[in-house]
């Protein structure tokens, strides 16, 4: 049996990504802590956290891994109707707690509970504070109706989870960060792992090494400081 990396909580350390376990895919380490400096370095490793409430914390890496390359962004002609039809109002960076709340709370298939746990609402919401971790929101009127959130790192964005109290909100969502990305010269969303709902929006799956170049080459790169600002809403094709 092969024994997991513990990892020194009071060292910024992570084993090299190409060690990680095949099965389950992607497994790196374990332990340590969710500081702002740790979520950053093991993000621009291509390395992330996800474990149970009462888990020690685990470290991933999986291959393949699924991107979205935000100029492919797949809208189809049931969803871009929707868009047309304007019902939605989406915003950035507006109800960044709200969001991971409810991407928390949601009920999801084939997961009894969620690994959204309060302590990485609290390191995120940190990353939030701080610029790294934003945030879209869908709006039905004045009800929060989806919405996703992730961390932005130079010019990648790493998708974290996403949110639907209505039919297509979280596609709204995806379709306009993948967009507004797009506009700014963004190259690359990381998704993680894929699953049948990103992949009908244009998700695909490379190996490892290939998305460790894209962190090599554009996670250095200057990003887009203020979401906000340069925010914009989604537009049908």
């Amino acid at each position: 049996m092969t024994t997991l990396p513990w990892l020194d909580p009071d060292e910024l350390y992570f084993p090299p990504t190409d060690t990680a376990l095949l099965e389950p895919n992607g497994l790196l380490a374990a332990g340590a802590d969710l500081s702002p400096q740790r979520l950053l370095h093991a993000y621009q490793l291509g390395i992330f956290p996800w474990y149970e409430p009462g888990e020690p914390i685990l470290w991933w890496s999986p291959s393949p891994r699924a991107v979205l390359f935000p100029e492919h962004i797949h809208i189809s002609k049931s969803l871009n109707k929707r868009l047309k039809r304007q019902e939605f109002h989406v915003t950035c960076d507006t109800h960044f707690i709200e969001v991971i709340q409810a991407c928390a709370d949601t009920p999801r298939k084939d997961q009894p509970g969620t690994w959204i746990s309060d302590d990485i609402i609290a390191a995120y919401t940190t990353l939030h504070q701080q610029g790294h971790a934003h945030s879209v929101e869908v709006w039905l009127g004045e009800r929060l109706v989806g919405g996703l959130y992730g961390i932005n790192i130079g010019q990648i964005f790493f998708g974290e989870s996403m949110f639907s109290h209505s039919s297509d909100a979280s596609k709204v969502a995806f379709v306009a960060l993948a967009q507004n990305l797009a506009r700014w010269g963004y190259p690359l969303i990381d998704c993680q792992v894929a699953n049948p709902h990103l992949t009908t929006l244009g998700t695909e799956e490379i190996v490892r090494s290939r998305f460790t170049d894209y962190l090599q080459q554009y996670s250095v790169q200057a990003g887009i400081g203020d979401w906000q600002a340069h925010w914009q809403g989604p537009h049908h094709v």
